[in-house]
């Protein structure tokens, strides 16, 4: 409840005191010009000889003018010390500074047609393109006058957003988890490359996620299956997966993805006392290169590209840890051919067994299980 009231008849302290007391009653200043709320808080400060009050009574009197004026204690302070050295408060009286308008809305709209039309230029090809404009138009002399960083201020400004929109692409964004580099093994097991597999999309539907993980020397490859790559999902068969493998692990190294760039992972690989955590470099497509290959020879090979339901990922699960990832790392033949170097220099592949192919012989020696 709003009340108009006459302060008239407030003379004393303990009028005022009785008056905050009432603090079920919604009191405010009716004024509303600045000049006549500096006007009523010198009054009152005369009316009740604030200079000559004690600290406590001062303090009632504050509370009283920032009740009536709805002013911030800081401002009550500041108009009490204006009072207290010159006598009198009164509004200081100043012309705000403003700078002259160069480009006017008709500048504007030229720049705004010109930019959408040329498909939003960099502010220097746009400023070349004002200039030749100019030579045959009057009308573009002034806004060819614009320097480069003013054409980019512009186009924030809501006068210029107001004419045309200009929608950018979504700019990534940087993340200090993982360093951008090549692992380096050095013939030494444990460096892992990992990749996330999508079994693709049925109305608007996701298919299950396979996590293929493969070790760079040894060529070591467990697989594990996920209804999503979130936080729930993915980190109990992450670390299962790593857990797998018979050989502690150095190195972990992935693309930029989300799904293995986040503090989930660090933390996981943190418990598992893995140090180091490698990330793809830009425009450097062979660092990932071996677990691609595994992707499309072994998950595709096997299990095709049609979609799956993650409804069957506890079913993916049983079949790879329960014989698929032992049949790749034991028991999968793997065939290579011997080099022997002629001596004209040329490099032949022969071997301990030929096969025939139409006319002619292919020979290939079976070196050893390893896979």
């Amino acid at each position: 409840m709003t009340i108009t009231m006459n302060d008239s008849n407030l003379t004393t302290i303990n009028g005022l005191k009785a008056l905050l007391k009432a603090s079920e009653l919604n009191i405010s200043f009716q004024r509303q010009k600045r000049s006549e709320a500096y006007q009523w808080v010198q009054d009152t400060l005369v009316k009740f000889e604030y200079l000559t009050l004690n600290k406590f009574e001062k303090g009632i009197v504050k509370q009283y003018i920032m009740l009536m004026t709805q002013y911030s204690r800081a401002q009550i302070t500041r108009l009490v010390s204006l009072y207290q050295h010159t006598g009198y408060i009164e509004e200081t009286d100043y012309q705000r500074h403003c700078f002259a308008q160069k480009f006017s809305d008709k500048d504007l709209h030229l720049l705004a047609q010109t930019d959408e039309l040329h498909g939003f230029p960099n502010g220097c090809a746009i400023k070349s393109r004002l200039h030749r404009l100019a030579h045959d138009d009057k009308r573009y002399e002034n806004i060819a006058k614009i320097s480069v960083a003013h054409i980019y201020k512009l186009r924030k400004s809501k006068r210029y957003q107001r004419l045309t929109k200009h929608f950018g692409k979504t700019k990534p964004t940087k993340s200090s988890i993982g360093r951008r580099a090549r692992p380096q093994p050095k013939g030494r097991p444990g460096f892992i490359r990992v990749d996330t597999v999508h079994q693709g999309d049925r109305n608007n539907i996701k298919g299950v996620y396979h996590i293929n993980t493969v070790d760079k020397v040894t060529q070591y490859e467990f697989i594990g299956a996920a209804e999503s790559i979130t936080q729930e999902n993915l980190i109990p068969l992450l670390k299962q997966i790593l857990k797998a493998y018979p050989f502690k692990i150095l190195n972990f190294h992935c693309d930029n993805g989300s799904e293995f760039i986040n503090k989930y992972v660090v933390a996981l690989l943190n418990e598992l006392l893995i140090d180091g955590m490698t990330k793809s470099r830009p425009r450097h497509s062979n660092d990932n290169a071996i677990i691609e290959t595994k992707n499309g020879s072994i998950i595709r090979t096997w299990i095709g590209y049609g979609f799956i339901d993650k409804q069957f990922a506890r079913d993916l699960n049983e079949f790879y840890f329960g014989c698929f990832n032992e049949y790749l790392n034991y028991h999968r033949p793997c065939a290579f051919p011997s080099i022997k170097e002629l001596p004209n220099g040329k490099i032949k592949k022969v071997g301990s067994f030929s096969e025939s192919v139409g006319k002619k012989v292919k020979k290939i020696s079976i070196v050893g299980p390893i896979c």
